[in-house]
C-alpha cells in the first residue's frame, strides 16, 4: 500500500511573534458550505443556446466555503472549518483535500449519510465567468451544533438576509474577531437592517455593488465611509479598480490598485482576498499593507484553475516579490506599495508544489 501524502507545512507562520502559551489552538474558524467546483475555461465566449461549446481547459476541485479555508491554511493560519460533506465520491474527494492535503482541521465537521455533495459548475470567459448549482440543504446533524463555536483569534462569517447569526455575537463575546462578509439580495431590497450583526464584527468586507447599494451611494469610497461608521474596519473590493478600506477606529484610509495579471479563472478571488486581508489583519500590519497583501494574494489566485487550489502560499508570493522587482521598467511607486514583503517572506526554501485543480478525480491506479 502506498503512503498517503503528508500535509505541506506553511514555510512561514504570520503569526509565530504573536503566539502564547494558552492562545487558542484555532487561528480562524468559519462554517459554511462545501461544493465540489467543476471549472471551464478558454472559453471564446458564453455558451450558445443549442449550440455545443467546448473549453480548453478544465479543474476539479473543492469549492465554497472550501476557497476561503485553503486560503487561510496555505497562508500558514491554523484553520477549523465546520462543514457537511456528502458520503459519495464528490464528498471523499473535498474531504481529503481539505484534511489531509491541506491541514484544515474538520473536528467540526462531518460526513452525512445518503446526502450528495452539492455541484457547481462554472465557465470562465471575457475576464467574467458563469455558475451554474445544485444541491439540497444537508439535514440537521443528530446533536444540535454548539450556540458558540470553538475557542479562535477569529471567525468568518457570512451576514444573512433577513435573519441574525446566533454564533456571531456568542463567538465575539468571547473574544473571536469577527471578519464579515455577505452574499447578494436576491430580494433586491438591500434593507442595511439585515446587516444588524456588524455590531458584533472587527471588520466587513464586501464588493463595490453591494456596499453601494447597503448605502444608497454611487461610490465604492463614499460607500466604505458610511460603513465604517458601523464598523471598526470597512473594506470594498472594486474588482479591476483594486480596493478600498477606511478604519473608524484610527481614522486611517488606504486604497491599492488592482495588479494586472494573465486571469485565467475568476472564481473565488474574492475568498482568497478575505483571506489575506484576515492573515495581516491578525498578525497587526498597517491598514495599507493588509489592503496591498490581499490584493496581491486574489491576483495571484486567478492565474491557477479554481477558487481552493489556486489559493497561493509563501513560496508562490516570493516567487512574484522577486520577478517584479527583477524588471527595471516596474512602477517604482507599486514596488514600494509591497516593501513590507522584504521584511517577511522566506529566502532560499526549497518549492513544496501546491496541489492543483486537476480534470478529474478519482483515478484508478494498479
Amino acid at each position: 500500500m502506498s503512503e498517503l501524502p503528508v500535509p505541506e507545512l506553511p514555510i512561514l507562520d504570520p503569526l509565530a511573534a504573536l503566539r502564547r502559551a494558552g492562545d487558542p489552538g484555532t487561528d480562524v474558524y468559519l462554517t459554511g458550505t462545501v461544493f465540489l467546483d467543476i471549472i471551464f475555461t478558454g472559453m471564446r465566449s458564453a455558451p450558445v443556446r443549442g449550440t455545443e461549446t467546448w473549453a480548453r481547459g478544465m479543474g476539479s476541485s473543492p469549492g465554497g466555503i472550501a476557497n476561503m479555508a485553503t486560503a487561510l491554511a496555505r497562508l500558514g493560519l491554523r484553520t477549523s472549518l465546520a462543514a457537511a460533506f456528502g458520503d459519495d465520491v464528490y464528498g471523499d474527494f473535498c474531504w481529503e483535500c481539505l484534511e489531509r492535503d491541506e491541514g484544515i482541521d474538520l473536528t467540526h465537521s462531518r460526513r452525512v449519510r445518503g446526502w450528495h455533495s452539492p455541484v457547481t459548475v462554472s465557465m470562465a470567459y471575457e475576464d467574467e465567468r458563469t455558475m451554474v448549482s445544485h444541491g439540497h440543504e444537508a439535514p440537521p446533524p443528530e446533536e444540535p451544533a454548539p450556540s458558540c463555536p470553538p475557542a479562535s483569534r477569529a471567525s468568518i462569517a457570512s451576514l444573512a438576509q433577513g435573519r441574525r447569526e446566533e454564533w456571531i455575537e456568542h463567538a465575539a463575546r468571547h473574544g473571536s474577531r469577527i471578519f464579515a462578509d455577505v452574499g447578494w439580495d436576491e430580494t433586491g431590497r438591500w434593507d442595511p437592517a439585515d446587516l444588524a450583526d456588524l455590531e458584533h464584527c472587527d471588520a466587513f468586507l464586501p464588493n463595490a455593488d453591494e456596499a453601494m447599494r447597503y448605502t444608497r451611494t454611487d461610490d465604492p469610497r463614499m460607500a466604505a465611509r458610511k460603513l465604517a461608521e458601523r464598523v471598526p474596519v470597512a473594506v470594498v473590493t472594486m474588482g479591476s479598480r483594486g480596493a478600498c478600506a477606511v478604519d473608524s477606529a484610527t481614522g486611517e484610509s488606504a486604497e491599492v490598485p488592482a495588479l494586472l495579471v494573465d486571469a485565467l479563472d475568476p472564481t473565488g478571488a474574492g475568498d482568497v482576498f478575505v483571506a489575506g486581508f484576515v492573515t495581516g489583519s491578525l498578525a497587526g500590519w498597517p491598514l495599507a499593507d493588509r489592503l496591498a497583501f490581499a490584493s496581491l494574494t486574489a491576483a495571484l489566485s486567478v492565474q491557477e484553475f479554481g477558487g481552493s487550489l489556486s489559493a497561493p502560499g509563501w513560496v508562490e508570493i516570493a516567487a512574484w516579490w522577486q520577478h517584479a522587482k527583477s524588471y527595471d521598467d516596474q512602477d517604482r511607486a507599486a514596488l514600494r506599495r509591497y516593501a513590507f514583503l522584504d521584511d517577511l517572506l522566506p529566502c532560499g526554501s526549497r518549492r513544496w508544489p501546491l496541489r492543483r485543480a486537476v480534470p478529474t478525480i478519482g483515478f484508478r491506479t494498479g
